[in-house]
């Protein structure tokens, strides 16, 4: 079994076909969650699962489980996944290579006629990025019971659009349950430059940044621009600009892995004669230790205090997301890593910067992740790149931690 090798070719196929739903010509994708590009994402997956004979079910946020029977149907299965949905200038491999690795695993397993003690699963999670719709990890939320189910089908897009009435227009509003895991993998690009610039193919990882996001609406007053005199305005986008500063500053400040990023702005009127009067923005703190992500956020609400008395302005922070720092399953981690060493693949111990699935469904299951590099640590962009050697190389990682975790219950034919 430990010759035992994925068909590198078919998944970098996959990846490539899956990539063409919502092309962009600067070669990443443009995929946003319950859109026609998602639903054909969706379509194409439940199609190459079934042809695999797979059993596929959806729940009732639009997760989408691909089953293979194990033969003990008693026992929980070992489950694989990530995301198809994509930000909105996003790249071929983030979220889709989860699918498509744990995908390649189980045609992998067919090819070889090898049997696993207890199930395996696919997952496709909904709204991963959070892009369209808020909250971000939508799907695996709502699975593992951080979200309620009808609060999240109630959320609407910029347009006024629900979650709720997307999931039926496209097809995808199932009605199975949430189930008991085994244990969960997935498999991603690292989205950041460690794995290159040290040579390593492999990232064990360990954990995950926590986060809290905020969404912020700034209150000033519009006026003309031109009779106002500058010491008596109320100008919403003057105290947007030291809000962002001051983001930056908790941030570079803090230790313990600190982040801080402002990357969404909308300003009302938005118009170049009018002093801003309402901006709306939103904050993203990370951090790996819970109390300094905690006082990170305490100094950015004094900060707030301090600008609503210098601009004259009333800040409203709502909070969005708040997940605690992860710390992934000893047991499922000794599995990537033990698969890693013994497939000959140069490895190194990590964490994540980024939110994942995982990160959910570690709440309620073992979870564990398996890194590979991308060019120049680029994600969330069109660029995005990878080889098709490490994705190989990540998902025969994959494939030999899962079948740890779930038993081999028979030889393939070939030693049959």
């Amino acid at each position: 079994m430990n010759d035992l090798r994925i068909n590198a070719a078919r998944l970098w196929d996959s990846l490539m076909q899956l990539a063409r739903i919502g092309a962009t010509p600067k070669g990443g994708v443009k995929r946003l969650t319950l859109t026609e590009e998602d639903r054909g994402a969706r379509d194409l997956f439940c199609r190459w699962a079934r042809e695999a004979g797979l059993a596929v079910e959806v729940d009732g946020i639009g997760n989408i489980f691909a089953r293979r029977a194990g033969t003990d149907p008693s026992l929980p299965p070992i489950v694989m996944g990530s995301h198809l949905d994509s930000q909105p200038s996003g790249g071929k491999f983030d979220g889709a290579y989860g699918v498509m690795a744990g995908l390649e695993v189980l045609r992998t397993l067919n090819d070889a006629g090898v049997r696993t003690r207890a199930p395996l699963e696919v997952v496709s999670w909904t709204n991963e990025e959070g892009s369209r719709f808020r909250p971000v990890m939508m799907g695996s939320g709502v699975f593992t019971g951080v979200f309620r189910l009808d609060e999240v089908r109630a959320q609407e897009d910029l347009d006024g659009k629900t979650v709720g009435g997307e999931l039926a227009r496209i097809g995808y509003a199932g009605n199975a349950r949430p189930h008991k895991l085994g244990g969960y993998f997935e498999a991603h690009i690292e989205q950041g430059p460690v794995l290159e610039n040290e040579g390593k193919t492999i990232g064990v990882v360990q954990g995950a940044l926590g986060q809290r996001w905020y969404d912020v609406t700034i209150i000033g007053q519009d006026a003309h621009a031109g009779p106002t005199p500058m010491e008596l305005r109320k100008d919403a986008l003057i105290a947007a600009s030291r809000f962002v500063l001051e983001v930056n500053r908790i941030a570079r400040e803090f230790p313990d892995y600190a982040r801080g990023t402002v990357g969404f702005m909308l300003v009302k009127p938005n118009s170049r004669n009018v002093i801003p009067g309402e901006v709306h923005t939103a904050v993203d703190f990370r951090n790996a230790n819970l109390s300094t992500l905690d006082a990170m956020c305490e100094a950015l609400k004094r900060a707030c205090s301090a600008i609503e008395t210098e601009c004259r302005v009333a800040i409203e922070l709502r909070e969005t997301v708040h997940f605690k720092p992860c710390e992934f399953d000893a047991t499922l981690v000794g599995h990537v890593r033990a698969a890693a060493a013994a497939l000959g693949h140069a490895h190194r111990d990590i964490v994540s910067g980024a939110g994942h699935d995982a990160v959910s469904v570690a709440r309620v299951a073992p979870a564990a992740m398996v890194f590979v590099p991308c060019a120049g640590g680029i994600s969330h962009n069109e660029i995005e790149s990878a080889t098709p050697a490490d994705l190989a190389a990540g998902c025969d990682v994959l494939l030999h931690a899962a079948l740890k975790a779930a038993g081999v219950a028979g030889a393939s034919r070939a030693a049959a």
